[in-house]
């Protein structure tokens, strides 16, 4: 039978009703003696290192939840993580970055209803992550939620109340769990050939800015000195506006004169970006040689390039790690990697 560690930190699945809303105050233990069948297929013990709405969650608590899986990792067969659903996607990209080649599974889930209510699709996620975890085939980071297993860095948000709330953005789920059997799609476990490695250090210092038609390029220049990454949020496969002033093109040469990052992503969920395509985005990726996020999600270029920048500040060894494909995050691979 497999030893797990359920890990609780808060989030609708642990909240109550207060005067102020909801609010997380339910705690590991009491969230566990509400899927009382889990201890027929697995043996669950619990711990909470913090509880928050994961609108507070953040880079640290991501160390944080790393950490102690690194601390854990000898004494458990897997790992099963409660966490708010409004920035489970970021945690979980964060986790694939900072765990990786890991032969055991973190899984991540969560509810858009408490668990104590009567009508609540919590104890189907919790007890589907529990069933997960303790498969033999089970490993990596993903996300358990509504039926669907999905990867770490393929995870989006996309629905804001019901319960099928994540979908997996241009890669296939993993698995689905349906009435307690487990469908897997893809099995790849045993292709694991690297050592399993844990990182200790991100660089927070990113900052994510979402084009409209008519933004300045000056606001660039204004976030020099506050960050060292900027992700540009840009239109359909990429591209920036050229509004007749030269703008935006004397403001990525200014970061890239100062050392700094730009990074091209897009504002469409589906089918990535590819800044080749239009005049808008070859000019200027080819001149100033811009990494893209081509079929990463938003949510995956955040988290990786806050881990890449934790590890090296020089742009040539981030663009390596940036490329360098975990998790299933990246299946384009670019000749410039």
């Amino acid at each position: 039978m497999k030893k797990l560690l359920l890990i609780a930190t808060g989030g609708t699945i642990a909240s109550k009703y207060t005067e102020k809303g909801l609010s997380p105050r339910i705690s590991s233990e009491e969230l566990l003696s509400y899927v009382p069948t889990a201890g027929e297929f697995c043996e669950i013990d619990t711990i909470q290192p913090f509880n928050l709405d994961s609108t507070n969650v953040s880079w640290p608590q991501w160390l944080c939840l790393s950490e102690l899986i690194e601390k854990k990792y000898e004494y458990y067969d897997g790992f099963v993580i409660c966490h708010g659903t409004d920035t489970m996607a970021y945690t979980a990209a964060a986790l694939s970055y900072l765990i990786q080649n890991n032969y055991k599974p973190v899984v991540i889930t969560g509810a858009q209803k408490p668990i104590d209510l009567a009508v609540t699709d919590a104890r189907t996620n919790l007890l589907d992550s529990l069933r997960f975890a303790a498969d033999e085939r089970a490993h990596g980071v993903t996300i358990v939620f509504g039926g669907k297993v999905i990867a770490g860095t393929r995870a989006k948000k996309e629905r804001s109340k019901s319960y099928n709330a994540f979908s997996s953005i241009n890669y296939p789920q993993i698995a689905v769990i349906q009435e307690n059997r487990i469908v897997f799609y893809i099995d790849d476990k045993y292709q694991i050939t690297s050592p399993l490695a844990f990182y200790h250090k991100v660089n927070p210092k990113v900052f994510l800015y979402k084009l409209i038609p008519g933004s300045s390029g000056e606001l660039l220049k204004t976030l020099l000195s506050a960050y060292d990454a900027i992700i540009i949020e840009s239109f359909g496969v990429g591209g920036l506006p050229d509004y007749g002033d030269d703008a935006f093109y004397e403001a990525i040469r200014s970061c890239c004169e100062a050392g700094k990052l730009v990074i091209m992503a897009t504002q469409v969920t589906h089918e990535g970006s590819d800044m080749s395509i239009y005049q808008v985005g070859k000019t200027m990726k080819h001149e100033f040689s811009l990494p893209e996020s081509y079929d990463m999600t938003l949510e995956a270029v955040v988290a990786k390039t806050m881990w890449a920048l934790g590890q090296t500040d020089d742009p040539a060894a981030f663009k390596k790690l940036f490329y360098r494909p975990v998790n299933h995050d990246l299946l384009f691979f670019p000749q410039e990697a």
